[in-house]
């Protein structure tokens, strides 16, 4: 019976990387299982928060700031769309 909280992962690895995953499992005390989903975890967390967060150089950072805190004057294509909007859907 399967338990259905988890889903099961296989994957064919070459021998000698299998070797290492499971001496560095031996040095954590843990099973190879629980070091390779750990680590995939750890993994997985950092790729998607490199992707979820934006870095920006102090360059970047400082025309940034600078936009938010002197905004430029909208142009007139931008003022002429709002005055339609305001027109379609009110104030």
């Amino acid at each position: 019976m399967t338990d259905k909280s988890f889903a099961r992962l296989e994957a064919r690895v070459d021998p000698k990387v299998k070797a290492m995953w499971q001496q560095a499992a031996e040095l954590q005390g843990v099973t190879l299982t629980d070091f390779v989903v750990t680590s995939l975890q750890e993994a997985a967390i950092k790729v998607i928060r490199s992707h979820q967060s934006m870095q920006l150089d102090r360059e970047d950072t400082e025309a940034f700031v600078t936009a938010i805190l002197n905004p430029p004057e909208p142009k007139e294509e931008l003022k002429t769309a709002f005055a339609e909007y305001q027109k379609v859907f009110g104030d």
